[in-house]
């Protein structure tokens, strides 16, 4: 990326931050992404400025970071949006940070900076509270939790321009999710300017909208957002039978198949102005892209959809996750990314989980990451974003909450899938690491009470003793019910029936008689 600066930028590792130790200078991290417009563009009209880029060079090592190569360099050094400069010490402590900055504010901001660095040196930086070390907030796990975050869907909504707050509208397909089994009125209608407001002609969805009534939207369309809001608007339709729901799901499936294949799995993003690419096959990303296009698939028989996700879903058995359950961020010829993350774990077993509901093999795959990331990443009750080592503050542990959230429901479904109590127990413990916050939390972690509630009363999990795809199993898939687990080919209910797990009812031999049996448990 020179060719747009007069900068010459070092890569993120342990040499850059050896070498400031060495000079005796501060670390310049310029946090990017490819789809990131003013990231470019202060690439190019600030450091592209030849006398900050001979003062960057001459006081300061300068490092360019790709955030959704490093995730969690992203989550311990951005400073509220993209891009981020941020100056640390050698041994990576905070100095100062900003997001964009022009080229007349930047050369004020590297003087106080060395001005700074030369009166304090060392002892001017700081950890965030966030990497401190200290104990989540535990608390157990209720109704209660629930209930708050229900109570958080009326007092954020936006009654007039429908979703939640009063600023920048982002879709936040999980709290969506959590409001179609709560308060489906909030929740449709935010689909419904979602629909209106930040749908591209392509079938693709904007990040988000910069103003409270879904205007100004931010063209950039990421695999991870797009994802999510395919499972969302599928969501959408299982509940309500609604067909526009269901169009704009495919329509978006479309996006992903025809935008961001690869050739063999789905890149990470295309920039607002459909060019920049980044093809880049992130482990996560594609994991929540086969959860999505199964979910489509289970409702709706899209068998372009399915094809979709069981071509990805094979990239990532083939390349990025091991026998062993290790699952590396992304691999290409001359380099591959890091291991063990908690984000990419969460969704390849929510990817796999679902391909053993959906297709009926995936689970033992699921198991080995799930088995892996809770020995290598819960240490505590919560758990780790990653390994406790790395440059910079990577040694220092940070245990994200929305991380945990999707790990935790991954263990729901996994628990069900195998008969392993030790997985939902083990998802209990870790929404319980955070539930006494629960008080401090608003509508934009409404998935924390979604698992939650999956975790305080008797899980809906339907056994079918029958294989993927016939009558019954896909009855059983359409349930209408988005936190239920369906278990295909299972061994407790007689040959040919479905049973509904620890309720006292007779298996169901056809679709009719399971639906019956589901309204019964409902009322």
């Amino acid at each position: 990326m020179n060719d747009e600066t007069r900068v010459e930028w070092r890569e993120w590792g342990p040499g850059a931050f050896a070498a400031a130790d060495r000079l005796g200078a501060p670390v310049l991290l310029f946090l990017t992404a490819t789809w990131c417009d003013d990231c470019h563009r202060m690439a190019v009209e600030t450091f592209g400025e030849p006398r900050i880029a001979a003062n960057v060079s001459d006081g300061f090592v300068p490092v360019r970071v790709d955030v959704d190569r490093h995730p969690r360099v992203r989550e311990r050094y951005n400073m509220g949006g993209f891009p981020s400069v941020v100056f640390t010490t050698p041994s990576g402590e905070i100095l100062t940070g900003a997001t964009y900055i022009g080229p007349d504010g930047f050369r004020s901001v590297l003087d106080r900076v060395r001005e700074t660095w030369d009166a304090k040196g060392e002892t001017a930086g700081r950890v965030p509270r966030a990497l401190s070390g200290e104990e989540t907030p535990a608390g157990p796990v209720g109704p209660y939790i629930e209930e708050h975050l229900a109570g958080q869907l009326d007092d954020q909504w936006d009654a007039e321009f429908a979703g939640w707050g009063t600023d920048a509208k982002f879709p936040m397909p999980r709290t969506v999710e959590f409001a179609l089994k709560r308060d489906r009125h909030k929740a449709t209608e935010t689909l419904g300017a979602v629909t209106r407001n930040l749908a591209d002609d392509d079938g693709g969805l904007f990040r988000y909208a910069g103003a409270r009534d879904w205007s100004d939207p931010h063209r950039e369309k990421l695999l991870a957002d797009n994802a999510a809001l395919v499972r969302a608007f599928a969501n959408a339709y299982l509940y309500t039978g609604d067909e526009s729901y269901r169009e704009t799901a495919a329509d978006a499936a479309g996006f992903l198949r025809e935008e961001l294949w690869s050739g063999f799995a789905f890149g990470g993003s295309v920039g607002p102005d459909g060019d920049r690419r980044d093809l880049t096959a992130y482990a996560g990303e594609n994991a929540l892209a086969v959860d999505a296009l199964l979910t489509l698939y289970a409702y709706t028989d899209d068998e372009a959809a399915r094809d979709a996700a069981e071509s990805a879903l094979s990239y990532l058995r083939d390349d990025l996750v091991d026998d062993d359950g290790r699952v590396v961020r992304y691999r290409e010829t001359d380099e591959t990314g890091e291991a063990d993350l908690l984000a990419d774990a969460a969704r390849v077993v929510a990817a796999f989980a679902r391909a053993g509901t959906v297709l009926g093999e995936g689970t033992d795959r699921a198991a080995a990451v799930a088995d892996r990331a809770l020995d290598r990443l819960g240490d505590r009750a919560a758990f780790r974003d990653g390994p406790a080592e790395g440059p910079g503050l990577l040694d220092e542990p940070l245990y994200p909450i929305d991380d945990t959230v999707e790990f935790a429901d991954a263990l729901c479904d996994l628990a069900a899938l195998t008969g392993e109590e030790r997985y939902r127990e083990r998802a209990r413990e870790a929404v319980g690491a955070f539930a006494g916050a629960t008080e401090r939390m608003g509508a934009q972690v409404a998935g924390f009470g979604g698992v939650a509630a999956r975790l305080t009363r008797d899980p809906l999990v339907v056994d079918v003793a029958a294989p993927a795809g016939s009558e019954l199993h896909r009855a059983a898939l359409r349930v209408a019910d988005h936190e239920k687990t369906v278990v295909p080919d299972s061994d407790r209910t007689p040959d040919g029936t479905a049973s509904l797990r620890g309720r006292e009812l007779d298996p169901a031999e056809s679709p009719d008689a399971l639906m019956a049996r589901v309204s019964a448990v409902s009322e």
